[in-house]
């Protein structure tokens, strides 16, 4: 059986972990595609040229382990920008989508450009604060020094860049189910979700 689901929303807005709980409830498989592009801009911090390092990505790229830092998240929502780094991964992910058994890609663009005729289509969103309060805590966490006026500076020009971008900006798709997590609880968001993929199952 081939069904896709395609979850879309800005950072931090809890769509990674949806992602994630989505794929176990229903044994598809998950791909977090913007680890697709972080990878891309950590390689392009280490000196690659943008194209050639989306085009030449390994699996040991997408292990690394500093691909959740600011620096790495502000080179990749750039080289995103490049239309001929998009085209180099839109295929992976194309391929990915089709897999027999389900799959789950959350990303910016995956119910508007990558998978237009997904089954389900969800977009997660929550407000700018929220989101920002979110990522400030998990970095802190992780003990890197950030503020959280730099993480919501950060946080909404990255937001700018993504909607404003020509190649495939961050929008909800006309036919998307909306989930604003600003005041929901994990457990409700997932919910809502598998509501919708039960739905059209």
């Amino acid at each position: 059986m081939k069904f896709t689901v395609a979850i879309d929303g800005p950072a931090a807005a809890g769509k990674g972990t949806l992602s994630k709980r989505v794929a176990a409830e229903f044994g598809f498989a998950h791909l977090d595609t913007g680890l697709l592009y972080r990878a891309t801009g950590a390689r392009v911090l280490d000196g690659a040229d943008p194209v050639s390092a989306a085009q030449n990505l390994t699996p040991e790229d997408l292990a690394r382990d500093d691909l959740r830092t600011t620096a790495v998240a502000q080179a990749a929502s750039k080289a995103a920008a490049i239309p001929q780094v998009r085209a180099a991964l839109v295929q992976f992910q194309h391929d990915f989508a089709g897999r027999e058994g389900g799959a789950v890609l959350d990303g910016r663009d995956i119910g508007t450009v990558i998978c237009p005729d997904a089954q389900v289509k969800l977009f997660v969103t929550a407000s700018d604060t929220v989101r920002a309060e979110r990522r400030y805590l998990e970095l802190s966490g992780k003990g890197q020094d950030v503020t959280r006026e730099g993480v919501f500076r950060d946080l909404t020009e990255r937001d700018a860049r993504d909607r404003e971008r020509e190649a495939a900006p961050l929008a909800a798709a006309q036919d998307a189910v909306v989930i604003d997590t600003s005041h929901m609880t994990i457990e409700d968001a997932v919910a809502a979700a598998v509501a919708a993929i039960r739905t059209a199952l």
